[in-house]
Order: structure tokens, then C-alpha cells, then sequence
């Protein structure tokens, strides 16, 4: 791997357009990636510990998105280890206990009617602030074994009406395995809705294609969250796989995690979710980073997190405000900025308005209601 291997416009069309191509030449070894960023030589050592621990991956597009010139670039620090992975005395690798919310195997079920089921351990890119490093840390493997026995599980509880099918990226998988599995899925009665977690189109928009399309649409209601970070990504090639999707019919959504020195200010959040609503994805949730192993160095605190939601609003259409939430064992909890209602004043409530202005709202009290009926 050379820094001509990650250019479309050294790298031959029909190549550079297949997503196969990209899979088959990924960054996967220090001296491949010495070819493309090359790191400081006196970390060499320590980063062999690290891709010992945490394995690495980069597609060629996505290694093409990062600039050579700035150590700080922001696509560089997401998949490029760092000697800070294994100096991380906070981490822990099960943050959302999901090895004891196992009721099956491959299903994670911590919601009554809703479970996520990881159907491969493998994805195009491996984000080196990842949630579920220790996958990574353990195997290289594409679809994982017992599906069949996942399905029978899930058709066995009729109270799961929402499947989110996840891993891994399960967009690396073939289109032949993901059809078999919607198709599985899609028999199952009471399961109402399919969604599917992917960070292909940011990672690897290549592998929208048309016949992919084509597969998932006709499994409907289905659905798609992707993982934008950073208006950087937010290229012509992402924008045409995303709309490949949406011309398939399938609603997207897209879920960031919030990583120091990537976007963690307002003004590169305000690009981000203005970008997305042009290539019409919807900012759904803004994840705090996870207190997993090795990513001290992405955390950033939650009251940075409130800080930057509070300077969303007002300032961008309310279909651009994502919501700012914290993921823990006991489900995802949904964190406000510190504005909106003040105090009551009697039969009013005092709002404070984006603006900082206060507004007094009508809002008499259930006894006030009473009252003024009985009044009358």
C-alpha cells in the first residue's frame, strides 16, 4: 500500500468504484500504513502493542479523505492508532454490558420490544474510538456463527417488534448473506421494523450499489442510521451512496459520536448536522463517547456535549438538532441543554427562549383551571 493506492485519480476507475477493491487493499499493517501517515519513530514499538490489542483497517477512500500535512486532522485521529490506546486507565471493555444482556447468542436485548443483533464481527474501517473494541481485539472473522438459532430466538419472542441488525459493519457482508438474513427477518410476523447501523456510506460508499439497493428495498419498513462525524466526510461520494438509498426508499438517520479534537465545538457540529440535512440524513442522536478501553484520548466531557446541542438550537432548522445522549446498560438517556423552563409565576410558566429572553407562557395549574371554571 502507497499513497498512489488511496487517490481515485491514480487507481483505475473500475477499480477505485468497487467496493471489493477497496476491502481487498485496506490498511491493515503498520508498514502499509508508514506508506500512507507515517507515525513518529520513536512510537513505532508501542504502536505494534497497540494493533497487537486494537486491529487496524482503513480503505483507500477513506485514507484518501485524511490530510498528510496535519497530525490533528480530524479523519486521521478517527482510524489512525494512537499510543494513547493502552494508556487508558478509565476504559472499561463491556461499557453497556452487553455480554450480560445476552439473552441469545449474537442478540443484545436491553429494551423489551426492540433487540440488536450483530451478524458479522468485521467492518470496511475499524474507528479507534469504537464502542466494541473488544471484538476487534479478538478476531479478524466476516459473519458470525448461529444466526440460525438468532432467528429462531426472535421468532420465538413475540414482544421484539424492532430488529437492528448491526455487528460490525453489516454492510461488509454479501449481498447473498444480507438477503438470506432480511428475508429471514421479514418472515417473522410480529417483527415490525428492520434497521440496519452502518458506516459504510462514510467509509465506503462504493458498496451502495444499485443491486444492494434493489435487495433492501424490498424488505420494507426498513431503515438506516449512519455515523457521519465530521463535514469532511460529507463527500460527493457519500452524498450519491446516500442518495442511492433514499431512491430505494429508505429513511436515514444519522448518529455521531462526539470525540475531542474531531467536533467537539459548535461550529464544526453546525457544518456537520447543515451538511447532512442537504444530503437529507437526519441527525438523530449525538452519542457521548463510551467509557470503553483505549479512548481516553476521544472523551470529552458532558457538559462540553450540552454546550454544543445549547448552540445548536435557534441557530439550525429543528430538523438538524440531534439529540444529545448518554448510552448506558439501562438504555440510552436523553440529555437537554440547561434552557427552557425557568419558574412558575402563578398561572404562568417563564421559558427562556435561544435568545437567552425570557417568555411568559399561559399555563395555569390544574386547581388554577378548576378555579377559573368554577368562576365563571
Amino acid at each position: 500500500m502507497c499513497r498512489r493506492l488511496i487517490s481515485s485519480e491514480k487507481v483505475p476507475a473500475e477499480s477505485w468504484n468497487d467496493w471489493r477493491w477497496h476491502i481487498r487493499n485496506r490498511i491493515t499493517t503498520l508498514d502499509e500504513l508508514r506508506c500512507v501517515v507515517a507515525p513518529d519513530e520513536d512510537e513505532t514499538e508501542r504502536l505494534r502493542r497497540v494493533v497487537a490489542r486494537f486491529p487496524l483497517s482503513i480503505t483507500p477512500y477513506y485514507a484518501s479523505l485524511i490530510d498528510f500535512d496535519d497530525r490533528q486532522c480530524p479523519i486521521r485521529r478517527q482510524v489512525v492508532p494512537s499510543v494513547e490506546e493502552i494508556e487508558d486507565p478509565d476504559g472499561v471493555e463491556d461499557p453497556l454490558g452487553e455480554v450480560e444482556q445476552s439473552p441469545a447468542q449474537n442478540v443484545i436485548q436491553i429494551y423489551p420490544d426492540r433487540v440488536a443483533l450483530t451478524v458479522v464481527t468485521q467492518c470496511p474501517v475499524f474507528c479507534r474510538f469504537c464502542f466494541r473494541k473488544r471484538l476487534f481485539s479478538t478476531t479478524r472473522g466476516g459473519a458470525v456463527r448461529g444466526l440460525e438459532k438468532t432467528i429462531e430466538y426472535i421468532r420465538g419472542t413475540p414482544q421484539i417488534k424492532d430488529v437492528l441488525v448491526t455487528g460490525g459493519d453489516p454492510l461488509i457482508a454479501s449481498d447473498s448473506f444480507l438477503e438470506r438474513l432480511l428475508r429471514s427477518l421479514r418472515s417473522i410476523p410480529h417483527v415490525e421494523i428492520i434497521r440496519i447501523g452502518t458506516r459504510a456510506p462514510v467509509v465506503l460508499p462504493q458498496r451502495i450499489t444499485p443491486r444492494l439497493c434493489a435487495i433492501l428495498s424490498r424488505y420494507h419498513p426498513l431503515w438506516v442510521n449512519t455515523h457521519f462525524n465530521h463535514p469532511k466526510e460529507l463527500t460527493p461520494e457519500a452524498r450519491e451512496a446516500c442518495d442511492r438509498l433514499l431512491r430505494a426508499g429508505i429513511p436515514l438517520g444519522n448518529q455521531s459520536v462526539l470525540l475531542k479534537g474531531v467536533n467537539d465545538d459548535p461550529e464544526t457540529m453546525r457544518e456537520l448536522v447543515r451538511g447532512l440535512v442537504r444530503m437529507r440524513v437526519r441527525p438523530y442522536y449525538l452519542f457521548q463517547c463510551h467509557l470503553v478501553r483505549g479512548t481516553r484520548h476521544f472523551r470529552t466531557t458532558i457538559e462540553q456535549g450540552l454546550r454544543i446541542t445549547g448552540a445548536l438550537r435557534g441557530h439550525v432548522s429543528g430538523i438538524a438538532n440531534p439529540l444529545f445522549v448518554v448510552d448506558t446498560p439501562d438504555g440510552k438517556v436523553p440529555l437537554l441543554p440547561r434552557r427552557g423552563l425557568k419558574r412558575r409565576e402563578g398561572d404562568y410558566v417563564v421559558l427562556e427562549t435561544f435568545k437567552r429572553t425570557e417568555w411568559r407562557e399561559y399555563n395555569p395549574t390544574a386547581d388554577g383551571q378548576r378555579k377559573g371554571r368554577e368562576d365563571h
